[in-house]
């Protein structure tokens, strides 16, 4: 990829030895990944931690804990930029870190989209964009005629909520008057016929170069990303380009920089239709470690420090990323020989673990496997991963009958 701009002069944030200081405020597994990327390019990456035994704490050397506006700024003192790997931080706080100088990717009005799903929807509406029917609730006679109109509804918290949460598609009148009461601000939004759920992610950064990855297939349990497929199965190439091209226009409208992940329902007559935007790496990108020339968290390094952007180029023709969830009652075997095991039978399958207490169905790491077959390996890496959460080969497999076969695999 040609360098689309000279250099930047680096500033007086840039410590002695010329290495510049990235601070991400969160550190949970997205920052622990980022920090990995960060030791490839010669930077340091702080964070921001709420505890010491939060997964990049576990491994960063720079940490600083809290979560208030005063540890916020102290933290920030010396970076040449501030990022995140959440959408939790008060909007107020964001704005009086800009007042005070501190160099913010992406920025607040960026990430206030977001944060608040409703500024998303009708700002992506005014552009244009397809988005479900939908509409600010304020009363259970609010979610009633919105459901009459539209023949059903889902209700949704307008802030906050992830992996399900703070979505009801069953809602109530009572359940809309207690979580009102409780000062919950809700919308409600039509429920899309949708054949299956996709992920346009894009960097950008604040010169305006811009890249995209190849659109992904995200597939939900429960509310919950489990397997992410690249490049997404049987997806036509011209629709492909398109959702690539209104990601990157989402991307620049709303002025976007770093990462940008962009959730659509593919309908059942074909059309795209956005769900969610996340401004940071992102599940639906995990993949891009070892699927993509560069991956996510490095691309948002480069993007948060205006460097030129890395090439989105596929390593291999089908990449499957599972997610690792903690099991409803943990193994007996331990995760140490749980990987032993799985070595042992797939060696090319890359295991990422992030250094978190498994709980019934809590993302605690995620297997890549890439080949030439989409349909092979997806098996393997669902394989994996649900070996590693519970212990068990999901086709029946032992290590014991199988050790001969898999000694002479390479």
């Amino acid at each position: 990829m040609p360098d689309p701009h000279p250099p930047a002069p680096r500033d007086s944030s840039v410590p002695h030895g010329g290495l510049p200081v990235v601070g991400m405020i969160g550190a949970g597994q997205l920052a622990r990944m980022t920090h990995q990327a960060a030791i490839a390019l010669g930077q340091s990456l702080r964070v921001l931690a709420a505890s010491p035994t939060d997964p990049a704490a576990q491994v960063c050397r720079d940490v600083h804990i809290g979560t208030d506006l005063a540890a916020m700024r102290a933290f920030a003192a010396g970076t040449a930029a501030v990022t995140f790997d959440h959408e939790g931080v008060p909007q107020a706080d964001l704005r009086t870190l800009a007042a005070a100088g501190v160099t913010l990717h992406p920025g607040p009005d960026a990430l206030l989209h977001a944060q608040d799903k409703l500024v998303m929807r009708r700002r992506l509406a005014e552009l244009g964009i397809a988005v479900p029917a939908f509409a600010e609730i304020t009363s259970p006679d609010d979610f009633a005629a919105f459901s009459a109109e539209h023949g059903g509804a889902v209700l949704k918290a307008v802030r906050g909520g992830y992996d399900g949460r703070g979505v009801w598609l069953d809602a109530t009148p009572e359940l809309v008057a207690e979580l009102l009461a409780a000062g919950t601000p809700l919308m409600a939004e039509q429920r899309v016929a949708m054949r299956r759920e996709l992920a346009a992610l894009v960097a950008r950064s604040p010169y305006g170069q811009a890249a995209a990855w190849p659109v992904v297939e995200t597939v939900q349990e429960d509310g919950q990303c489990v397997q992410v497929l690249a490049p997404a199965p049987g997806l036509d190439e011209e629709v492909a380009v398109a959702t690539q091209a209104t990601a990157l226009r989402i991307a620049t409208e709303l002025g976007v920089t770093g990462l940008l992940a962009v959730e659509l329902f593919e309908t059942d007559t074909g059309a795209m239709v956005v769900n969610e935007l996340a401004m940071r790496p992102h599940n639906s990108g995990h993949w891009t470690i070892e699927g993509a020339r560069t991956s996510q968290f490095e691309q948002h390094l480069r993007a948060v420090l205006d460097y030129p952007l890395g090439s989105t180029a596929m390593t291999a023709p089908a990449v499957v990323m599972a997610n690792v969830l903690g099991a409803r009652t943990e193994p007996e075997t331990s995760l140490d020989e749980r990987c032993h095991h799985l070595f042992a039978r797939f060696p090319d399958v890359k295991v990422h673990l992030y250094g978190k207490a498994p709980r019934p169905a809590r993302k605690i790491g995620h297997v890549t496997a890439l080949g030439d077959d989409p349909v092979a390996v997806r098996e393997r890496a669902v394989l994996a991963a649900t070996w590693l959460s519970t212990a068990e080969w999901a086709d029946g497999w032992s290590i014991h009958g199988a050790r001969k076969e898999t000694a002479h695999v390479v």
